[in-house]
């Protein structure tokens, strides 16, 4: 009950400091952001919106500009037991990855997801 508390009064302010401290996105070609787009069509993020982790998570989609589908575990039921019947579990933030033959990947771990996102959309130079 105490934590559940701590959680809504904290909530509304973490939100808020989440706004006010955005990271500014990559600007890109447009030839190579709809590239990036069509390849992200095929990913969702399962999260809750004020966990910190997801907080985390967010903020490098945002600093990458990727345009991936998040689904809200927390308030949407219906989101919540497609995470839990396709990862196994309800732990947050996990990202979906749907290949190309259809089968998907569920990534646990804010760490794990923010190192696949890197390294697949990072914005280091080609050479």
């Amino acid at each position: 009950m105490f934590f559940k508390t701590v959680r809504v009064v904290l909530g509304p302010f973490v939100l808020l400091g989440d706004r006010l401290i955005r990271p500014k996105g990559i600007v890109r070609p447009p030839a190579e952001q709809q590239a990036i787009d069509a390849r992200t069509q095929h990913l969702a993020l399962y999260h809750f919106p004020t966990c910190p982790f997801c907080l985390k998570t967010r903020r490098t989609i945002r600093r990458l500009s990727l345009k991936i589908e998040t689904c809200d575990a927390k308030n949407e039921p219906a989101h919540r037991a497609a995470l839990i019947a396709g990862g196994g579990k309800p732990q947050v933030p996990c990202l979906r990855i749907t290949d190309a033959n259809g089968e998907q990947t569920w990534l646990y771990d804010s760490n794990a997801v923010i190192a696949y996102l890197d390294r697949e959309f990072g914005d280091t130079p080609a050479a």
